[in-house]
């Protein structure tokens, strides 16, 4: 998405890095340079509101739910090789099916 007008930070990199700064997760000099596109670049200002708004809604409906250390283990994970440009399985071969679940899944 871009909005067409020229931009010091373009709207791309904004957007592809939108959740590092709604998580507090970049440099402050990143975030300077985020608040000063959104000052000038309303579509993205309303995309950051928007996904503003549904980590605020998440967080108040699944906020006081424990993640189980071996599912936030694994999240991480795949998040690192992501990050770092690895292959990311299609599944996990060690994950146990839960209650049938991989049975009901390759009958359907």
């Amino acid at each position: 998405m871009s909005c067409g007008e020229p931009h010091e930070t373009d709207c791309s990199e904004v957007l592809d890095h939108l959740y590092e700064f709604l998580d507090h997760e970049m440099p402050d000099s990143d975030c300077t340079k985020f608040e000063t596109h959104f000052e000038e670049c309303s579509p993205c200002l309303e995309k950051y509101g928007l996904e503003q708004a549904v980590k605020k809604l998440v967080k108040r409906c699944c906020g006081q739910d424990d993640v189980p250390a071996d599912l936030r283990a694994k999240v991480m994970g795949r998040i690192d090789l992501i990050r770092s440009g690895q292959a990311v399985p299609d599944q996990d071969l060690t994950a146990a099916p839960v209650d049938g679940a991989a049975a009901r899944v390759t009958e359907a």
